[in-house]
């Protein structure tokens, strides 16, 4: 029975990408790489790709954005939906 057990071979990242790891591409915050940029509650263009199809706001690991600047799309997002220039959610029928 022992021998069974060391023939295995060890479970981890490297049997699921067959013998090499996937290192995703670095994301940059697109605010920090354009400095005329800035997240408005006013200008709905600049934070709509912020918000998925279902009027979640994206997080910060899927946009790329730095810290700084995911806060300050989360409170101009939030700005905007208090004065109705974005949806809280989408119509679900």
């Amino acid at each position: 029975m022992r021998e069974n057990r060391e023939k295995r071979e060890p479970r981890g990242e490297q049997q699921q990408f067959g013998g090499k790891r996937a290192f995703p591409k670095k994301k940059i915050c697109r605010f920090c790489s354009d400095k005329n940029l800035k997240a408005d509650y006013k200008d709905f263009r600049t934070i709509k790709p912020f918000i998925s199809e279902r009027g979640k706001i994206t997080p910060r690991r899927i946009t790329g954005n730095c810290a700084k600047h995911q806060r300050d799309v989360t409170v101009a997002i939030k700005r905007a939906r208090i004065l109705a220039i974005l949806p809280y959610t989408t119509a679900v029928v």
